[in-house]
Formats: C-alpha cells, sequence, structure tokens
C-alpha cells in the first residue's frame, strides 16, 4: 500500500504537472490512462524490437500502450482506436508516437494483438501487478463468480461422445443379476482436479465457443452464444485469478483452478461463492487449504438452508465480483469482442481487466 500511495503522490505531484507543460491540459481519461500506464509499465514485459533480425518490425512497446489505451477509452474496435490516436495529439504522445504519419496500419495493429496473445502478455502483466502490490497483503474475501461474454464467432458443432457403429449396447433397466460386473463409472471433472496440477485442471476445461444459458438476477434465464469468464476478486474489487471457458461450462468446474490459481498469488482467509458452487469436492478443497468456504446453499429441489445472520453479513461482500464485472463490461471493453478464437478473446479480455485492476489499485489510495 505505501509504494503505491508513493507512486500516487509522484503521478498527481510530478507526472501530470510535467505533462501539461510539454503536451496540452490532459483530460480525465488522458489522466487515468497515464496513471495506469505508470502503474502496470507494460512496456518492460515486451521484447525490444530493435533485437530482432530482420526486418525492423513497429515499435511493440508502443502498440501494447495503444492497446491498453484501447481498453481504457472503451474502443469498440482497432480501427476506432487508430481513430483517436490520429484525432488527439495527447493520446497519441503518451502511447508513444510522435506524430500521425508514425501510428502504424491496422494491419500492423492486428499482427502485434496475435503476438501479445500468443505470448499471454496482458495476463504476465496483471500477475506481476498482483504479486508486486498484493502478494504481501492479506486479503480478507475471495470472491467467486462468472459471466457471460458474446463472441463474434459461430458455436463449435458439439462432439458426440460415441461415434456412429461404435455405441454400447443399452443396458436393461432393474437389478443387476447375480455375478454381473457393472461397468465402472467415469469420474466427474471434480474428482478428476482432486489429483490433477493446476496445468492439467485448465487443459482439461473446454474453450470453443458454444450456447451458455444462465440465470439472471432476476431469475430469468438467458442464453447467448460465446464464452464465460470466471474469476477471483479480492476487497476492493481487485481482480486476482481469470479463466476463460466455453459457455456452457457449469460455474462449478473452474472453482477449483480458480482457487489453486489465486492461492499462489495471495492469501486469504474466505471464498465467497454462490449456489452454482455448492458442491461437497469444492467444499473439501477449500478446507484443506485453511481457508473458509461461504457457499449459499442450492436446494436442488428441496428446502434452501438459510446462512446465520453473521455468515450472511459476511457472505454480501461476495457483490465485489459483480461490480467487477460491471465496470469490465461498461468501462474496459469487455462487450466489445472482435476477435475470435479463445486465445484472442482472452487477451482482449486481459487487457481490460489489466486496465481495471490497475485502477482498483490507485483507487485505494486516492
Amino acid at each position: 500500500m505505501r509504494l503505491l500511495s508513493q507512486m500516487w503522490s509522484m503521478i498527481q505531484g510530478s507526472l501530470f504537472p510535467f505533462l501539461e507543460e510539454v503536451l496540452e491540459p490532459l483530460s480525465e481519461n488522458q489522466k487515468q490512462l497515464v496513471a495506469i500506464l505508470e502503474v502496470v509499465r507494460i512496456e518492460e514485459f515486451v521484447r525490444d524490437s530493435q533485437k530482432i533480425r530482420g526486418r525492423p518490425p513497429e515499435n511493440r512497446k508502443a502498440l501494447a500502450r495503444a492497446f491498453v489505451a484501447k481498453a481504457i477509452y472503451n474502443c469498440s474496435s482497432t480501427r476506432d482506436l487508430i481513430t483517436y490516436l490520429h484525432d488527439s495529439p495527447n493520446l497519441r504522445r503518451i502511447c508513444g508516437y510522435e506524430t500521425n504519419s508514425a501510428i502504424p496500419h491496422e494491419s500492423t495493429f492486428s499482427r502485434a494483438f496475435d503476438e501479445f496473445a500468443e505470448s499471454e502478455l496482458p495476463q504476465r502483466v496483471q500477475a506481476a501487478l498482483i504479486e508486486k502490490h498484493r502478494k504481501e497483503q492479506l486479503v480478507g474475501h475471495i470472491s467467486r463468480d462468472s459471466t457471460a461474454i458474446e463472441g463474434n464467432e459461430k458455436p463449435t458443432p458439439k462432439v458426440k461422445k460415441e461415434e456412429e457403429g461404435e455405441r454400447k449396447p443399452a443396458r436393461k433397466r432393474g437389478r443387476s443379476r447375480k455375478g454381473e460386473r457393472l461397468p465402472a463409472k467415469e469420474a466427474t471433472r471434480l474428482e478428476r482436479q482432486q489429483t490433477m496440477t493446476l496445468d492439467e485442471m485448465l487443459d482439461d476445461l473446454p474453450k470453443a465457443c458454444d450456447r451458455g444459458t444462465k440465470r439472471n438476477s432476476k431469475g430469468y434465464k438467458e442464453s447467448w452464444v460465446g464464452y464465460k469468464l470466471h474469476m477471483d476478486c479480492a476487497d476492493g474489487g481487485i481482480p486476482i485469478s481469470v479463466v476463460l471457458t466455453s459457455a456452457s461450462l457449469h460455474d462449478s468446474q473452474a472453482a477449483i483452478p480458480l482457487a489453486e490459481m489465486t492461492e499462489r498469488r495471495v492469501t486469504y482467509l474466505y471464498e465467497l461463492m454462490d449456489s452454482a458452487y455448492d458442491a461437497e469436492r469444492i467444499r473439501e478443497h477449500s478446507d484443506s487449504r485453511n481457508h473458509v468456504p461461504i457457499i449459499d446453499h442450492n436446494p436442488r429441489g428441496g428446502q434452501k438452508k438459510e446462512l446465520d445472520p453473521a455468515t450472511k453479513a459476511r457472505y454480501k461482500e461476495r457483490t465485489t465480483v459483480e461490480r467487477a464485472f460491471g465496470r469490465l463490461k461498461e468501462e474496459f471493453g469487455a462487450t466489445h469482442v472482435q476477435v475470435r478464437g479463445p486465445t484472442k478473446v482472452m487477451a482482449h479480455l486481459m487487457f481490460g481487466i489489466l486496465a481495471l485492476t490497475a485502477d482498483q489499485l490507485l483507487r485505494l489510495v486516492m
């Protein structure tokens, strides 16, 4: 917290006045961009283009800063970002382009984005940001939830478990015969996750674009084509861990991988989850890590068990993840997914999450 306070004092007391002397007066969006770029330092994670053999590519550091600006300006497309860069000398120079002629073509932005997505640049920067500013801090509550992400592609056709000609004969109903050996029951994903590494769990989650259905806050079902973004959020609305999956995946399937990611990044006490995560395996995993799971009861057709008043009051802290999703969609570009494929979609969302993380960190000291 002290480091953040020092950074904010420097930004407000020295950096803003200096930039307003060199440039024109800064708008609120430009001040937000300058502060976030100063906190995330994304250019330090980009490979120096001058050391690459062959024809020198465009400055990847400036391009990375521009993609952060795209999220902060909530641009619906890269073309809109380029328009902003041409129209605003301040924005152009903050990103690292001295003249309009230095701004790359849209195709160059596209190639750079592909590189950033493949190398998981925004994911690496966000993880480093959390380690730098939250690793040594004790987090009271981790709130876990997911949100729908509308895709810009057709859903992937469902693959049948059994190809034609290899179907197993249907077993007759009723009691099994004496001595008959029943086929072993296939382990569920939650059961398999008990013995998997984090990488194995993440690889096991489906990531293809498909159709998802979820109940909204009013209890009505909503369907969409695209993906589902799962997030662990700390107190203060700070995203800690994020996983992107197919839209059809049930929320509970991503709980244990998220918990493993979050445990590696921060030390925390409580895990707050809604009734979609009401599963014994999830509770057991949380208990085994010395965390306290607070999960809303899922009656599954029976009688709902209410939380006791003290636990219910603590459970209300879970709204931090809902507000984080709201800001991500309304302010940081999560509703403008134009790219296709889980790798690129994740990169697009992560630039927004990176900006959101830095902004929420700064709000703690402003």
